[in-house]
Order: structure tokens, then sequence, then C-alpha cells
């Protein structure tokens, strides 16, 4: 007779699949917009990434120093929430750089605002820009754009003018650097004021600010409480002090940093406008559900498209909030919609690391982020983390994919025998488990195995050893 007692089956060690193996299994449809490529006579990205290290020097040399200064285990700012540099350590990164201790502040402040520094509560450690900075081109152009988004922080504005005029220019300035950027050459200030203030006139018009009373003929023009010649003014040194445009003799040129960095953005919002799956309208969780369909590219190609058109921190938030609900193929796929955010969303990830549902997809983030290689993130992962990740991603593949595929995912376990795996997957308490294991059940052609299996799910659910 023979014997119903399962063998002592041994897995297959191999890498464990990315996150998104189990979408991938599905219905998927290519991607349908080609590459684009930046207009011509742009530079090469190697000379762009150039010209940015030379614009970013001292502010890597600052954010150098304070790396070898102050060290890993030391306060680089004082405790005022913002890890600015106290008075000692600019004074002693003055004298070792042979620059003022101003020149020192702005460098540092520079270096914050580029990546090259990352602000963690009321410290700062170096950025994982700083650690790519010789040998990562796009590393070091993701920096200067950082820089060139946060332009007006980098010069800020007169404290006498008024705050809501201030935000309308700063709203209204890619409009202008659009026209820049088409124009492909220097531009008059008297016709950039011109579309400037007919831009912030269609921004008071979007916000439907129409006084009461009788209104002046619209061929006339409106008097303005603060006038934007010099807010103009203010927005153009700004910018030309990140190196996005030279300013002077009365009209503005941009550089090609800058013209790339528009086209960039101009780019990024065609992205929006012609999201390869219709989804740039939805919620996070419907979104992810229309990506679970796409191949990995088309994904992020729509991953892009979404996060384009909105805020990075809401976006952020809503993409945790789905990635906290009950369905684990949205927890793995908001996951990689996350890296496509990069280092925005590090901080927030970083944060949600204590959650016991997100852990394990956090700390793979996070190992990938800071410089993994992706094959071998999954060492940062404990035994019973890695466990827990193997159950629900068994979940994701339970609820949305094909028996062969929930099958073939026992080989991606970190346990060498099935005993073990069960065993383990027992004493982990994924909420799934029960589930989990009995789809596992009915899938696996070998009986021993599957009732095996079965009597595993059947202890987790009555509780018995």
């Amino acid at each position: 007779m023979t014997s119903r007692i399962p063998r002592d089956s041994r897995l297959r060690l191999v890498r464990p699949r990315p996150l998104a193996a189990a979408p991938r299994a599905m219905t998927q449809r290519p991607s349908r917009r080609p590459a684009p490529r930046p207009p011509e006579g742009t530079p090469a990205q190697a000379e762009l990434a150039r010209m940015a290290r030379s614009l970013l020097a001292g502010a890597a040399r600052v954010a150098h120093w304070a790396d070898a200064a102050l060290g890993p285990d030391r306060d680089a700012g004082q405790h005022d929430a913002k890890a600015t540099l106290s008075d000692a350590s600019a004074e002693q990164a003055a004298a070792a750089l042979g620059l003022s201790p101003a020149q020192v502040r702005a460098e540092w402040d520079t270096a914050r605002l580029a990546g090259l520094v990352e602000v963690h509560g009321d410290s700062a450690r170096p950025g994982w820009r700083l650690r790519a900075w010789d040998r990562d081109d796009s590393a070091v152009l993701r920096g200067w754009v950082a820089l060139f988004d946060a332009w007006s922080l980098a010069h800020p504005e007169l404290a006498e003018r008024e705050a809501a005029t201030v935000a309308e220019v700063v709203s209204a300035m890619p409009q202008v650097l659009s026209f820049l950027q088409l124009s492909a050459g220097p531009v008059p200030v008297e016709q950039l004021l011109d579309l400037l203030e007919q831009r912030v006139t269609e921004l008071r018009t979007e916000r439907c600010e129409i006084p009461y009373g009788p209104q002046p003929d619209p061929d006339q023009a409106q008097p303005r409480d603060t006038p934007l010649g010099p807010l103009l003014d203010w927005a153009l040194h700004a910018l030309a002090s990140v190196g996005a445009l030279t300013y002077g003799d009365g009209q503005a040129t941009l550089t090609p940093l800058g013209s790339w960095a528009v086209w960039v953005k101009l780019e990024q919002i065609c992205v929006a406008a012609q999201s390869p799956a219709g989804n740039i309208e939805a919620g996070a969780e419907e979104m992810l559900r229309g990506c679970a369909q796409l191949r990995p590219k088309a994904a992020r190609d729509e991953y892009r498209a979404w996060l384009a058109a909105r805020p990075v921190g809401s976006a952020v938030t809503e993409l945790l909030g789905a990635a906290r609900g009950e369905d684990a193929l949205l927890r793995g796929l908001a996951f990689e919609a996350l890296r496509v955010v990069g280092a925005p969303a590090e901080p927030v990830v970083r944060a949600v690391a204590d959650e016991p549902t997100l852990r394990p997809y956090a700390l793979l983030w996070l190992a990938v982020h800071d410089g993994a290689d992706p094959e071998d993130a999954h060492e940062v992962l404990t035994r019973e983390e890695a466990t827990w990740l193997w159950v629900d991603t068994a979940a994701a593949v339970a609820d949305h994919g094909e028996a062969p595929l929930l099958v073939r995912h026992l080989e991606s376990a970190v346990q060498p025998t099935i005993p073990m795996l069960l065993d383990e997957v027992r004493a982990v308490g994924h909420p799934r488990t029960v589930q989990v294991l009995v789809a596992l059940a009915a899938a696996h052609p070998d009986p021993a195995l599957a009732k095996a299996v079965r009597r595993a799910a059947f202890q987790v659910h009555t509780g018995s050893s």
C-alpha cells in the first residue's frame, strides 16, 4: 500500500520574484507610447550632468565635508526640526573649505534642496544622491531638477510682498518658462511681464475672484494691488541663481539645463494628459487595479501619468492608503508606484516601516532606494518578514492570478522544505494564512503535498498544533 505520509519535498532555492509577479500573469497590454526624445540641440545626458555637477559643486563639497567631519552618528543640525547647521559646525566647515560661514550655510541649504542632504526630524544625513554623485549622471540631474523645482525657496522673495500675489507668480512661472523654452533664445522682459500678467489674471478667474459691482471694460488695463514687475524680476533672478536661465540687459534666456528641465516638465504634463490606460482621474486604488493588467513598463508609464497630475505629498498618502487595505495585490502595486515617486517618498516610507502590514514592502523599497541590487534586496528581511511577505504575495496570486502561478510561487519561499515552510507560515500569523493554504492545496497536483497543506490550514483555522 502506498504511503500517504507527505514527503519531505525540497523547494528549489531561487531568487524571490518581484512583488509585481502576480499581476504579470494576468492579461497584459503593451505600452502604446514610444519614449519621447528631447528637442534637437539638447546636450547629451553626460554633458547635462557635467553642467549640473558644476552648478552644485559647492553644495556637494559642503555635504561631503559634513559626511566626513560630523560622522554618521552625530547631529549635523540644531534641534530646530530644520536640520540647519549649528554655528560651531558652520565655522568649522568655513575654516576647512576656505569659505565664509554665510557661504557654508547657503551651500548647505542648496544641498538640502537638491537632495544631497536629507532631513530626518531635527537632524540631517547624506542623501543617496551624494553617494552616487561621481558615478550616476541620472542622480546628479535629479538633484539639480529638485533644486530647479525649489527655485522660490532657493531665493526667498522680499518680505514686504503680498504673500497671495507671490504665490500667484510662483504658480504662473511654469507658463513663462514654457514660453522661454519654445522661444529658444533671448526674450525681452516686457514680453514676459505681459505673459505673467495674463496668466495671473487667468488664475484669479479660475478661482472665481469676481468683484461685486460694475465691471470695467475688459479691454482696459486693470489696476493691481501689487505690481508684478518687481516679482517677475525676483523670479528671474531666483531661476538664474539655480542655473536655469541667464538674466540681464532686459532679457532672459534659458540655459541648456533649464531648457532640458522645462522640456522634462512639459513631457510629464503630456504623459498625464495621455495616460496609457486612462486612469489619470481615478483614485489610487482604482488606478492600481487598472495597472494590474499592464506590463511593467506600461504600468510605470501609468504611475508617472497619475503622479504628474497631483501633488507628490497627497499622491504618496493616497498610495499608502491603498496599501493598507485588505487587497494584497494593491499593496505590492502601491510600492511599485512609490518607486516611481523616488526620493520624495522616502521619509514617509521609512515612517510606515513600523506598521506590520507594510513593513516588508517598506524595507525592500528602502533597500533598493539606498542602492541595493533589486535581486538582493530581500536579504534585508528577517526570516519572519520574508515569510509574511510570501503569504501576502500568495494571497494576491490566489485572489487575482491563476492556479499554476500559485504553485510556482512555492519556489520563492525562503524555507528549503515544505514542512519547514508550513511550520513557519502557521507561526507568522498572517490574516490570510488559511485562505492561502486552502487555495494552494486545491491548486497543487501532488496529492500528498496537498493533503499536508490542507492539514496545516485546518490547524491554523482551529488553533491546534
